[in-house]
């Protein structure tokens, strides 16, 4: 990982967040110099998605171990 900061935040929540559907919410993001770099949520109205630099993509969510590895292999790739 480069000089940056990590925060990842998940919730189980008693309802998915739509149009998700599991009982998940979160938000990870790996921020550098104040840009985010890496970033995995799941907005409603958008669902589970990510964000590499300036490219989105949808996410197909597996579970929540899957989740943090996979945004971890993106920040240690970005970084």
């Amino acid at each position: 990982m480069g000089a940056g900061v990590v925060e990842m935040v998940v919730w189980r929540v008693p309802k998915p967040v739509p149009p998700s559907d599991h009982g998940f919410k979160y938000r990870l993001v790996y921020v550098v110099g104040g840009v985010r770099v890496v970033g995995y949520d799941n907005e409603r109205g958008k669902g589970d998605h990510r964000h590499l630099g300036e490219r989105e993509s949808v996410y197909r969510f597996v579970d929540v171990p899957t989740l943090l590895a996979d945004f971890l292999a993106d920040v240690e790739r970005a970084g």
